[in-house]
């Protein structure tokens, strides 16, 4: 059973729809929004009738123009961070601070202090892996049966860490 005041909104929807519908298209040019966006304008009628419905086309109006206009206001804010976001892709990341840069000096040179502890075919070893060099071009490079560079890897490390160790117990 339908209540008259659904039926009242029925009418509405049927009578007005067509015009709204066209008046957001005609502000957001974009028929699939269009059709969205005019839902929504009959949902708030629903939700918050005016009281006056004698006046409901300069309701609708004043409904609609809100609506779109918010519509277009986040389409041009996704499009805006849709940009920065792409300039920031471009530019790439932001340069490193004079602190950073000092910081990341003091810890090379730290690093290198370390690396001078350990004997030469453990720092060698070491320096050729991290510089991207396969176990079977340190072995060439340090004329090692290639089975034998990942030990040689393990207690290198383990060296070094040993050795970081001691420096940092010794500095605190």
């Amino acid at each position: 059973m339908d209540h008259p005041e659904s039926e009242l909104y029925r009418q509405l929807f049927y009578e007005h729809y067509p015009s709204v519908r066209r008046k957001l298209v005609a502000l957001v040019r974009d028929d699939a929004a269009a059709d969205d966006l005019a839902q929504e304008v009959f949902l708030r009628l629903y939700r918050n009738p005016p009281e006056d419905f004698g006046a409901i086309g300069a309701w609708l109006h004043r409904v609609l123009t809100r609506i779109g206009y918010d519509h277009m206001e986040k389409k041009a804010r996704e499009r805006a961070l849709i940009a920065k976001q792409g300039t920031l892709i471009e530019e790439g990341p932001p340069p490193p601070s004079g602190e950073e840069v000092l910081l990341r000096r003091l810890d090379q040179e730290e690093v290198r202090t370390w690396l001078e502890e350990l004997p030469e075919r453990d720092r060698q070893a070491l320096l050729l892996r991290y510089s991207g060099y396969s176990y079977a071009e340190i072995a060439e490079e340090l004329q090692l049966r290639p089975p034998l560079v990942g030990t040689l890897l393990h207690r290198a490390a383990q060296k070094f860490r040993n050795s970081a160790g001691k420096r940092l117990a010794q500095s605190e």
